[in-house]
């Protein structure tokens, strides 16, 4: 599905592209970040929905089979052990279309993120003062 190398401007025009199920799993996964960091960002990069908390958090996207997650590969690292069952990357995991998403494993993945992030901007800060 990503072969259409169509520019996005926003999240919703990138979910609308894929067929109805995909949708619903791209917007429930949307809202699963939402609720778990109502204060980020919500923007398009790397062609993907990317949420952003100083600095960018996490980025997902739809593909033919799976769709992918992208946390960083700090993210993937800390919760390798509960993805044994995903195919995974240094900075991504795959979730596939045919199984349930780990919604909560997703939450963990992104409250980690948010920490990692806010810390970086803590320690940036500091080092300006």
């Amino acid at each position: 599905m990503e072969e259409n190398k169509k520019s996005f401007t926003t999240v919703d025009e990138y979910i609308s592209q894929f067929p109805e199920n995909v949708q619903e799993r791209l917007q429930s996964l949307r809202e699963v970040i939402t609720m778990t960091v109502p204060n980020a960002k919500e923007k398009i990069s790397y062609q993907m929905p990317t949420f952003a908390l100083h600095g960018n958090l996490v980025h997902f996207a739809a593909y033919k089979n799976h769709i992918g997650f992208y946390p960083t590969p700090s993210g993937i690292n800390a919760f390798k052990d509960k993805m044994t069952e995903y195919k995974t990357a240094k900075a991504s995991v795959q979730f596939p279309l045919n199984r349930p998403i780990p919604y909560e494993l997703i939450r963990e993945i992104v409250t980690f993120r948010v920490a990692e992030n806010e810390e970086k901007a803590e320690n940036k800060s500091k080092k300006k003062k």
